[in-house]
């Protein structure tokens, strides 16, 4: 088979404006970026943001595994499956972030026949959008400093600053730094740290935002430290919410590609879900879902990540519930977690060991790892659908036994899915599925419950998600924590809904328990108030904001021949 970029660069692209036509949008209701790329007015989104409501399809996904499962190519392919079928469909996406684009991932448009286009721009700047996010986040990190060097009337106590500066690539060398050395015309000597953009509180704000004068506001509610009297000190208090504001004007505008078959995408926003609430904007999704009939968005990583968050911090802000759930699998991730590849969940196994046939590793993961997300999916009342996202070394005994776990499991529908291979025409079943799971869950009254009430304290609520949602038998908030946890609350921020950030590869705090493990404690080593974004972020274990590159980082095998064009990875 032909590479992503082979396949990408072989496609032919349609004029933007008729990506746009197909969903109702004129010409003069899009801002060009580019080739192929284009932003939505102002103007045409509160139009349709205005209209009716489509179907709204969540793709989300098992415990994630270094080999990948496919969740951005089954979003893909689901949309160019449903359009095929007959039915006026879009997807929400995710920006990629420089980060994983570098390190691990790579790209993360899609691959195979199931891409959005153009593939190389969107992996790579794209339309600025995270590079607007960092400068309006460092814009404020920087006005906090001069505040403190000319008089501090503020009264900012220096030590008690809880803002930090990002950058959009992988760097742990910032993870602690000191800023203002070389003496008192460089400013006062403290410590910080960079988070990677991604889990920027800009961003989350960008992704939760309604309109233009809410994102203004939630700018100016930033929490950026505390007076020398205890008291939370605002970015609006130091005068930086409007000028980030202005640098978010542009960014806040959705994107529209489209994908390989020539149907309309939107990529807007890139939290990450290990770290941020991992989920697109919601004016992106209010806009597809006034333009569409169905929209397909994903969630990042497996459901007990951005799936959970997209329930109870996305929805919550949105007031837009899923009317389906796609549950991505492979054979292969079931394989890990029934133990075929050993007990680290980060080991990247030999295509030797991938390939080779292992029923009883399927099943067992199957069982356990498989079997808990459907339930916990369930428990909103939203259907479950499994999309097995079938790979050419994948046995019938082992798509047999899959198959079978999912049924027992309680899936509504369980498909094979082949659109990497096949485009939309390999993911006709799914697609059919999702739609009568949307048409019986709107003929149910669209159930949604979520598992603990928004106005519980912050306690129960992470109590809540590590005991029903990851297996836990309790949570344990470390001292650290507890002081900051009681901080937030004496300045009534203590209902606000939990983030809760882990690693992706476990349903635990630790990436190495693999399965569905049961009766453990999850150590809570920082609470980090998101004022502005409107919830708080729970630490749990080693997880860190600042992600590191791997031994060989995917950036090594990345070049640009001659005439400009992208070598390496991608291809």
């Amino acid at each position: 088979m032909q590479s992503d970029l082979e396949i990408a660069r072989e496609a032919k692209m349609e004029d933007i404006s008729q990506i746009a036509w197909k969903l109702g949008i004129s010409e003069n209701e899009i801002m060009i970026m580019g080739k192929g790329k284009a932003k939505i007015t102002w103007e045409a989104l509160k139009s349709r943001m205005a209209k009716p409501q489509g179907s709204l399809i969540l793709v989300t996904s098992v415990n994630p595994t270094p080999f990948g499962e496919g969740k951005t190519v089954t979003t893909i392919g689901l949309t160019q499956a449903l359009n095929r079928i007959g039915k006026r469909a879009t997807c929400v996406i995710r920006e990629p972030s420089m980060g994983p684009v570098f390190g691990i991932k790579g790209g993360a448009a899609g691959g195979g026949f199931s891409q959005v286009l153009p593939m190389e721009d969107i992996n790579l700047h794209f339309t600025g959008d995270l590079h607007a996010v960092t400068s309006a986040h460092n814009l404020l990190s920087s006005m906090i400093d001069n505040h403190l060097n000319h008089g501090n009337v503020q009264q900012i106590n220096p030590s008690r600053i809880i803002w930090p500066r990002v950058v959009d690539l992988n760097d742990r060398s910032l993870r602690n730094v000191t800023v203002g050395l070389g003496g008192p015309a460089n400013g006062l000597v403290r410590e910080d740290r960079f988070d990677i953009t991604a889990a920027s509180e800009v961003m989350a704000i960008l992704v939760l935002a309604t309109d233009y004068s809410n994102l203004r506001k939630r700018l100016g509610e930033i929490v950026i430290g505390q007076r020398f009297d205890g008291t939370p000190v605002k970015a609006e208090d130091i005068g930086a919410a409007g000028a980030m504001s202005l640098l978010l004007r542009d960014a806040f505008l959705p994107n529209l590609v489209q994908t390989i078959e020539g149907d309309p995408a939107f990529i807007h926003g890139g939290p990450f879900a290990n770290i941020a609430h991992g989920n697109s904007s919601i004016i992106a999704d209010k806009l597809a879902l006034g333009a569409a009939d169905y929209v397909v968005t994903e969630a990042g990583f497996g459901s007990d990540m951005g799936a959970e968050k997209f329930m109870h911090i996305k929805a919550f802000n949105s007031g837009k519930s899923p009317d389906c759930v796609v549950m991505n699998v492979t054979v292969r991730s079931m394989k890990l977690h029934g133990g075929a590849f050993g007990d680290r969940a980060a080991r990247r196994p030999s295509k030797e060991e991938i390939e080779t046939e292992d029923v009883d590793a399927v099943r067992k993961g199957a069982e356990s790892n498989l079997d808990r997300h459907i339930k916990n999916m369930s428990l909103f009342g939203v259907p479950v659908v499994v999309s097995i996202n079938r790979f050419a070394s994948d046995t019938d005994a082992e798509l047999d036994c899959l198959r079978n776990c999912a049924a027992a499991s309680g899936a509504s529908a369980i498909c094979l899915t082949e659109v990497h291979a096949k485009g939309g025409a390999g993911g006709a079943p799914l697609a059919k599925a999702v739609v009568s799971a949307c048409q019986d869950h709107i003929a149910d009254g669209r159930p949604f419950t979520p598992i603990f009430n928004s106005n519980a304290p912050v306690e129960e609520k992470a109590l809540r998600i590590a005991t029903r949602m990851y297996g836990a038998e309790c949570i344990n908030i470390q001292a650290k924590a507890h002081r900051q946890l009681n901080q937030i609350k004496e300045w009534g921020y203590g209902n606000l809904p939990v983030c809760m950030a882990k690693t992706q590869y476990s349903f635990s705090h630790d990436p190495n328990m693999l399965g569905a493990p049961n009766d453990f404690e999850v150590p809570i080593r920082e609470f980090r108030l998101n004022a502005g974004a409107g919830f708080i972020v729970a630490v749990l274990g080693e997880i860190m904001t600042m992600p590191g590159l791997p031994k060989v980082p995917a950036a090594a095998n990345m070049d640009m021949d001659e005439d400009g064009n992208l070598l390496g990875v991608f291809g």
